[in-house]
């Protein structure tokens, strides 16, 4: 066997493997969507293509209501995570800025720390402290935990900044107010905005910590979907709704993707 040929025999070993892990990870959540458009009541038989279960849950009271909450949760965590972890990463990136590896440790801890840990954490410190858990307390929460992404995304879009361009602004006669706004804030912008589309991904999509911190009126989508797993005659519904979350989800993912691979960033 010459090398070309071993080479072209690696290659198509290396595909088959990559195309196998591929099929293990989505091949059960291509099964879910395809099967959301059963006509069947049943989740093993297929009996023909239909937007059914769609139409009923669209017509489903408690499943717009929990829409709801997850949508009002997930809009005001993003908001005030994304200025929270937007002016953490302004901090650390700052050149007079101290002790920044342990701030990035402290700030890092979130993503690391099992959520079940945080969870609990989370319900321990609303019943120390009295809080009514509502859907108040789920924006708490998924703020605590969204902080570090927004940080962590604009911070490594801050990392390629020029401090030259700042200096020269301000020798142009701009002051720092007007340097930030029409020098800084538009080239880190796109991180800005991927943060934001990343927290409201993260927290229209919790579930584990939600679950801890969830009051009975304040029920989440993610919640709900997982309270129907348990009836069999609610599958077909659960599926079409977890098929609409993961094509929200994708879309958002890609558009993160987009913004963080996008270089542009005028300066007027």
């Amino acid at each position: 066997m010459n090398s070309s040929t071993s080479k072209s025999f690696k290659h198509r070993l290396l595909a088959l493997h990559a195309a196998c892990v591929y099929l293990f990870l989505y091949g059960p959540i291509l099964v879910l969507v395809i099967f959301s458009f059963n006509r069947s009541k049943s989740v093993s038989t297929w009996e023909g293509f239909s937007l059914h279960w769609y139409a009923v849950l669209w017509n489903d009271a408690v499943m717009q209501e929990c829409v709801r909450n997850s949508l009002i949760a997930g809009t005001l965590a993003t908001g005030i995570a994304t200025v929270i972890g937007t002016l953490a990463a302004l901090s650390m990136s700052h050149k007079d800025f101290r002790k920044t590896s342990a701030t990035a440790a402290l700030l890092y801890l979130p993503i690391i720390i099992p959520e079940i840990v945080i969870g609990a954490a989370l319900l321990t410190f609303f019943s120390i402290t009295h809080w009514h858990l509502s859907l108040l307390t789920i924006v708490i929460a998924h703020v605590a935990f969204s902080i570090s992404y927004v940080a962590i995304v604009v911070r490594a879009r801050l990392a390629g900044f020029d401090p030259s361009l700042e200096e020269a602004a301000m020798d142009l006669g701009a002051g720092r107010v007007g340097t930030f706004f029409r020098v800084k804030l538009p080239l880190m912008l796109p991180g800005v905005l991927a943060g934001a589309l990343l927290v409201f991904t993260l927290s229209i999509d919790d579930y584990v910590i939600t679950s801890f911190v969830a009051g009975p009126q304040s029920t989440t989508l993610p919640l709900l979907i997982a309270s129907k797993l348990h009836v069999k005659s609610d599958l077909p519904v659960v599926n079409a709704a977890a098929t609409v979350l993961l094509a929200v989800t994708i879309v958002l993912i890609l558009v993160s993707q987009w913004l963080l691979s996008e270089k542009k960033g005028t300066v007027e």
